[in-house]
Parts: structure tokens; C-alpha cells; sequence
């Protein structure tokens, strides 16, 4: 029993190694301080309607939870209510279902839980979305003229473009290691092809501000619940130095 254990533990440790080591580029960390910024949250929350909304829905997100974030209910009627007119609907696509399969092969998928949906052995959702919204370039040999580094292949078009610019994927020639007969191409860098209208620095801060709405909009009871849990904490703790005090209270002249 002890050898069919220790081979499964075995098994598992080389299934995990082999998906840390899969190919692709490392993911970049989140700026997790932006989770608890309300100016990068709303910020955020414009950018997803301005540029996410138009293919991809938030199914499971009403208008009305950004007051959350500290918009008002006038503010999100003047500046994000564009697909409907009450504050209490939830998030859809200004394409339906079937357009999206039509034009991009497949449906857009719901973005409301896709920050926790994404998390895997290179990090966390909010990692990986960072990484990828930043890791587009442009691609002729693709239907929609853009590839990504993250996803291979992708068939999403780089809707930010207007505010990274465009770039492209710059490889070198290098021998295989494992084989030195064989030659493999190695990423270098990106080049910048056409400016954008924001510099990296702040496109990268832009799309900083997107996934932390992103991954707020995946949870956004999380703050509550943290703050909740600490004081819950700190009741425990002090609950359990009163009960032991009192314990001793009751045993102490008992021999």
C-alpha cells in the first residue's frame, strides 16, 4: 500500500513539473496593489466597457455592483450604460452568441469569473491576463492579423491596439540543445512598429487598472469578506485566551 501511495505522490510531482515547464513565456506579476486602488478599479471598469464589452459579456454582473467601487448611480448611467438603460441589468455583449461564432470561429467566452478561471502553475488569473494583454504582435499569416505570445494562435484580434501600438515579435536563429542538428527560434523582444496612444509605461499601467476590475469583478464580495475574517480572527484570539483563563479558573483547586 505504501509503494502504490508514494508512486501516485511520484506521479503527480512529475505531472506538475511538467506543466510548470510547458512552453511559453513566463507570466508577469500582477501589480496586485491595484486590487484596492478605486481609482485603478474604475478606471478598469471603463476600459472593459469601452473595449470588452462589444464581443464579451459579464453574464453574471449587474451595473449596479460597480457602486461598489465608488461610482455613483448617475455616474455609471452617464458614462457606462450604453447596451441598456437601467442600472439593475446585467452585463451583455453588444454581439449576440452567434455573430461572435460567425466572424471569430468561436464564441466569445463570459469574462465575469475569468480572472480566477485563468490561474495555473505560472501564477495566478490576474497574472496571466496581465501577461497576455501585453503580449500581442502583429501576425500577417493569422486571419485577423494579430498573434500572442501567451496564446498561440489566438483567435481574439488585439482590441487594445490603439493604445499599445502596434509591434512585432522579434526571434533569433539558435542551435537545439537536445539536439544540436535541429534549429529553433528563440524570442528576443518586441518592436515597436506604429506608436500608441499611450507610452508602455502607461499602457502597462492601463492594463493593470483592467485586470484588477477584472479580477474584482470575479469576487466582489472579497474585500468584505477579508475585512470580516480579520475581525473574526482577532474574536477567536481573544475568545481563546478568555477560555483558557477560565478554564484554569475553574481547575485551579482541584488536586
Amino acid at each position: 500500500m505504501k509503494k502504490i501511495i508514494l508512486s501516485l505522490l511520484m506521479a503527480l510531482g512529475l505531472a506538475g513539473t511538467a506543466l510548470a515547464n510547458e512552453g511559453g513565456p513566463a507570466w508577469d506579476k500582477f501589480p496586485q496593489e491595484k486590487a484596492n486602488d478605486l481609482g485603478a478599479l474604475q478606471n478598469g471598469a471603463k476600459l472593459f466597457v469601452n473595449y470588452c464589452l462589444n464581443c464579451h459579456s459579464a453574464a453574471y454582473m449587474r451595473y449596479n455592483r460597480l457602486r461598489d467601487i465608488g461610482l455613483t448611480e448617475q455616474q455609471i448611467k452617464d458614462n457606462l450604460l450604453f447596451a441598456t438603460d437601467k442600472v439593475g441589468d446585467t452585463m451583455q455583449a453588444a454581439i449576440t452568441a452567434k455573430q461572435g461564432k460567425e466572424w471569430f470561429g468561436a464564441t466569445p467566452p463570459d469574462l465575469t469569473v475569468i480572472a480566477r478561471s485563468r490561474a495555473g502553475s505560472g501564477g495566478s488569473g490576474a497574472d496571466y491576463l496581465y501577461t497576455y494583454l501585453r503580449s500581442y504582435y502583429r501576425d500577417d499569416t493569422k486571419a485577423t492579423g494579430w498573434n500572442n505570445l501567451v496564446f498561440p494562435g489566438v483567435g481574439m484580434p488585439h482590441v487594445l491596439w490603439e493604445l499599445q501600438g502596434q509591434r512585432a515579435a522579434k526571434y533569433v536563429e539558435e542551435k537545439d540543445h537536445h539536439d544540436p542538428s535541429k534549429t529553433v527560434h528563440r524570442f528576443e523582444g518586441f518592436e515597436q512598429l506604429t506608436p500608441g496612444k499611450l507610452s508602455a509605461q502607461d499602457y502597462d499601467s492601463a492594463v493593470g487598472d483592467l485586470v484588477a476590475y477584472l479580477q474584482w469583478m470575479g469576487e466582489p464580495a472579497r474585500g468584505q469578506r477579508v475585512r470580516i475574517g480579520v475581525w473574526v480572527l482577532i474574536f477567536l484570539g481573544l475568545f481563546t485566551v478568555i477560555a483558557w483563563r477560565l478554564n484554569a479558573a475553574y481547575w485551579k483547586d482541584v488536586k
